[in-house]
C-alpha cells in the first residue's frame, strides 16, 4: 500500500511521526462506458452551455452564485480560507467511543508509526485499550481541516474521519406516523431480536452482487449461458402483528433445529 499523508499525532507534549493509509477499498466491478454501436469508449467534455463549444481546463475558474450572479474564486482566494497546512493531529480531547453516533463516521485510514515513533504509538494505542476511549481531534488533508477520532483496532491505531455537526441533516422533514404498541407485541419482538442475536462476525457477509455479476460476464465471455439465482419473496399471509411475530419466531427454531 501506498500512504497518503504523512504527519505526526500531538498526544500532550509527545509526537508520534505516522504514515496513514486508506483502509477500505470498494467491491465494486470497474465496468467502462461503451457506445453500443461499435464499443466505443466515452468520453466526457466540459462544454461551455451557451455557446456549446469545448472549453480547455485554462478557461475554467469556479464560481459560487449569490443572488443572480456569481462571485468567481481563484486559487489565491482559496488558499486564504484554507486552514493552516500543517502535518499533525492535534489530539484535542478524549470520548467515549460509544458517544459518536454511526451517522458521522466518514472514511477510515490506518495509522502506521515511523521507525522513531514505535514506543510512543505503543503507548498511546495500549492507553486508549486500558481506558476504553477514543481520540478526537483534528488534521488538514486536502486543504480542508478534518475531524477525526482515533481509536485502537487489534493492534493497530484506526484514523475515522468524522463529520461535522452541519454536516447531519435535520430529521424535522422525516415522517414517522404514532402507532400503539402492545407490551406482548415488545415482548415478542424482544424474543425474536434475542434469538437472532450473535456474535458480530462480519466475515459471514460477502458481496455476493459482485460475485454473481463477475461469474455471469466470465460465462458470456465463453459464450455460454448462466442462469441467475431465483429470488425468494415470502409473503405474509395476516397483517396481525402478533400472528407475523409468532411465525418469524417458529421460522427462526426451525432454522436453529
Amino acid at each position: 500500500m501506498r500512504s497518503l499523508w504523512t504527519g505526526s499525532i500531538s498526544f500532550g507534549l509527545v509526537n508520534i511521526p505516522i504514515k496513514l493509509y486508506s483502509a477500505t477499498q470498494t467491491s465494486n466491478l470497474d465496468l467502462d462506458m461503451l457506445d453500443k454501436r461499435d464499443l466505443s469508449n466515452i468520453h466526457f467534455k466540459r462544454v461551455n452551455e451557451k455557446t456549446g463549444k469545448e472549453v480547455p481546463w485554462e478557461n475554467i475558474v469556479k464560481g459560487y452564485k449569490v443572488d443572480s450572479d456569481y462571485v468567481v474564486l481563484t486559487d489565491e482566494d482559496f488558499k486564504k480560507a484554507s486552514p493552516e497546512q500543517t502535518k499533525t493531529i492535534d489530539i484535542a480531547e478524549f470520548v467515549e467511543t460509544e458517544d459518536v453516533p454511526p451517522i458521522h463516521f466518514e472514511t477510515s485510514y490506518y495509522i502506521e508509526p515511523e521507525k522513531n515513533g514505535s514506543k510512543a504509538y505503543v503507548l498511546l494505542r495500549d492507553s486508549l485499550i486500558k481506558a476504553k476511549k477514543a481520540a478526537l481531534g483534528t488534521f488538514v488533508l486536502r486543504s480542508k481541516e478534518n475531524l477525526c477520532l482515533i481509536a485502537p483496532s487489534d493492534k493497530i491505531l484506526v484514523l475515522h474521519k468524522i463529520r461535522y455537526a452541519q454536516e447531519i441533516r435535520s430529521t424535522e422533514d422525516i415522517k414517522v406516523p404514532e402507532a400503539k404498541i402492545s407490551n406482548a407485541e415488545i415482548q415478542m419482538a424482544t424474543k425474536l431480536i434475542d434469538q437472532l442475536t450473535d456474535k458480530f462476525d462480519i466475515s459471514k457477509y460477502k458481496d455476493t452482487y459482485t460475485d454473481t455479476l463477475l461469474k455471469f460476464i466470465q460465462s458470456k465471455a465463453k459464450g455460454k449461458k448462466y442462469t441467475a439465482p431465483k429470488l425468494h419473496i415470502a409473503h405474509s399471509s395476516t397483517k396481525d402483528l402478533m400472528q407475523e411475530l409468532k411465525a418469524s419466531l417458529s421460522h427462526v427454531k426451525k432454522k436453529a433445529s
